[in-house]
């Protein structure tokens, strides 16, 4: 079974990088949060379906209320990311769609555009497998990005994920179909790659 730490535990105690603090999202994150999204949105509306229905700050605090009451109810774990030197917020990532009886999860992962191109996704990645695999113990990390978003499929390259095959007109975004290519990493996989 997997085994979910209390966000306040992590919210104490949050998981660390060279570069970077990730905390659990919850409504303090919200106007961050929004802004992120706004200062981002013509980036992240071609990949990712819910950015139309994060429209105002009241949206973006309902999503950040829910992702906390997920983690409560060991249904996802979604951090905010932030820069350790100033606390910036930089954007989201976490393990969803939590399979207990098969210690399976999804990694699921957005950064503002003003900090991409700098490694901060794969340095956070990294830490979230590792807290995944060693703390949640999950055994199967599974993680799907459009075939033609070059830039998390690189991500999820530098990670180490293992490509498994095209999910076809996966999702619908923006009008249009996208295909997925669905990775996956096991706990010996990324033992492995340690």
């Amino acid at each position: 079974m997997l085994a979910v730490p209390s966000r306040f535990d992590i919210r104490a105690h949050p998981v660390e990088t060279a570069r970077l603090l990730l905390h659990p999202l919850d409504a303090t994150d919200s106007r961050d949060l929004w802004n992120g999204i706004e200062s981002s949105r013509s980036h992240l509306e071609p990949w990712l379906p819910w950015v139309p229905f994060n429209f105002d700050l009241e949206s973006s605090g309902r999503y950040a209320e829910a992702s906390a009451a997920e983690w409560d109810a060991s249904r996802a774990c979604r951090f905010s990311i932030r820069d350790r030197k100033n606390l910036r917020f930089l954007g989201v990532i976490g393990i969803e769609s939590f399979a207990h009886l098969h210690e399976s999860v999804e990694l699921g992962y957005w950064l503002r555009n003003d900090a991409l191109g700098s490694g901060l996704m794969t340095e956070a990645g990294s830490a979230v497998l590792a807290w995944a695999f060693d703390r949640v113990n999950a055994h199967r990390v599974r993680v799907a990005a459009a075939t033609d978003n070059h830039a998390s499929l690189g991500v999820i390259r530098r990670l180490g994920f293992r490509f498994e095959g095209i999910a076809r007109q996966a999702e619908r975004c923006q009008g249009r179909w996208l295909d997925h290519a669905v990775f996956a990493l096991l706990m010996a996989d990324a033992r492995a790659l340690r």
